[in-house]
């Protein structure tokens, strides 16, 4: 069946589409080059090191799934992922990021796990739809705040926390990339984003912002300052299972949803609507997270932009080596890469925030048992900086409505494993207090 399936979609493309495809899959989602190092850079990583990493790991992933299974999807280490890992873990004081590229490991290894045993499905199955949307929501407004914080249009505020801040010439500056990006979109011109970061950097060097690259090209690719520095028994501990298995649940939900829409838009489905490969794929993206800790990065997902690809006719993995042959080339720019500011990338977080708020709409706000869960996880993800505590209390509140609303039958058992993990999430620091 699978042959026959891989068949069916070659007849329907030629090598030059899948080539032009797989360039467009590039384009669109390149400015993670960008953007990851400028995030992971913030925990105390090697931003220059980091460029290097996100080129190789999403090439050598990206690869994996053209050529394992045969999939016109790209992979890469995934946003919101690594705001988990800076803001979350690193930031708020739990771990070094040598620890936490320990719990990205693990979060993988725990994945792969789950989908060979196929618990992973049934996890799926227990969330109700709203709280997953809730999700990407909740992750999309918490991405938007760091953009605009990095641009400087929000600035701290002693009196009411935040405010709008003045409006300097990096700001306009960032103010213009955001600008340009949003008009290309609505162009649907491929690689929005990308564009606008160059338009930034471009600004910033012409009116002296940021200085000029000592080299266009380099050949040395030294990934030691953060390759193969990860604590995995450090982040062997009870303390950090929550953070583990809240990492591994955001991957989860964020690659089946990427998959499923992905594959079936490539037609990559039997007679029966199932997707060709499907678990296959789920354990490439799970293994793919712990190569990319291994090589000192954030968790590696696959990427929605694929379907930029798959809408220009990529069917088959000759799309996704294209996408990875870009990624390999995109390593010898690494000097023009390491000048681009953050107010330059900060626009493209706020673009991102926007894709992920279109979830909201699956959320069904007519029934306050599912719709009050899901505001506490969009709400908290973004206020509390902090998007395992938001799920946490999201999946906690959602049990005790529906307990208090005598409706405890409509929730799953394994939703019931996920709240008392949750619960336990939240009360660590209490509880480790109590214990000493």
């Amino acid at each position: 069946m699978w042959s026959e399936c891989a068949g069916a979609a070659r007849q329907e493309s030629t090598a030059k589409t899948e080539v032009v495809a797989g360039i467009t899959t590039f384009l669109t989602m390149a400015y993670i080059i960008f953007v990851n190092p400028d995030i992971l850079s913030q925990a105390g990583m090697d931003k220059q090191a980091l460029v290097i990493v996100t080129c190789i790991v999403s090439a050598l992933t990206t690869a994996a799934a053209g050529l394992l299974a045969n999939a016109p999807i790209a992979m890469a280490p995934g946003m919101g992922l690594n705001a988990f890992l800076t803001y979350s873990l690193v930031m708020a004081g739990q771990m070094t990021w040598q620890t936490a590229l320990g719990v990205v490991f693990l979060s993988g290894l725990l994945g792969v796990v789950l989908t060979v045993v196929g618990l992973r499905r049934r996890l799926v199955e227990a969330i109700p739809v709203g709280l997953v949307s809730a999700i990407s929501v909740g992750i999309g407004l918490f991405i938007t705040f760091i953009g605009l914080v990095k641009m400087g249009v929000i600035v701290n505020n002693e009196a009411t926390l935040v405010g709008a801040g003045p409006l300097t010439g990096t700001v306009t500056i960032g103010l213009a990339g955001l600008l340009l990006m949003a008009f290309l979109e609505v162009k649907k011109v491929k690689g929005a984003l990308l564009i606008g970061i160059v338009f930034s950097t471009l600004l910033a060097l012409t009116f002296g912002y940021v200085e000029r690259p000592a080299a266009l090209m380099s050949f040395s690719f030294d990934i030691r300052p953060v390759a193969f520095q990860l604590d995995i028994l450090g982040a062997l501990k009870w303390s950090l299972f929550g953070s583990v298995f809240a990492l591994m649940f955001m991957d989860m939900f964020d690659s089946i949803g990427t998959l499923v829409a992905c594959c079936h838009e490539a037609r990559m489905v039997n007679e029966h609507g199932r997707i060709r490969g499907l678990g296959r794929l789920l354990v490439i993206d799970a293994g793919a997270s712990m190569l990319g800790a291994a090589f000192g990065t954030s968790t590696i997902t696959s990427y929605i932009e694929s379907a930029a690809g798959i809408e220009q006719g990529g069917r088959t993995g000759l799309t996704a080596l294209v996408t990875a042959a870009c990624f390999a080339l995109a390593l010898l720019f690494v000097p023009i890469v390491g000048i681009v500011p953050e107010y330059a990338t900060a626009p493209a977080l706020v673009m991102v925030g926007l894709f992920m708020m279109k979830e909201i709409k699956r959320i069904d706000f007519n029934h306050t048992e599912e719709a009050l869960p899901a505001f506490i996880i969009v709400v908290m993800i973004a206020l509390s900086y902090n998007i395992s505590m938001g799920l946490a209390f999201g999946f906690i509140s959602f049990v005790l409505i529906k307990l208090v609303a005598g409706k405890a039958r409509d929730v799953k058992p394994t939703m019931w494993v996920i709240a008392l993990l949750s619960l336990f999430f939240v009360t660590m620091d209490n509880l480790r207090a109590l214990f000493q």
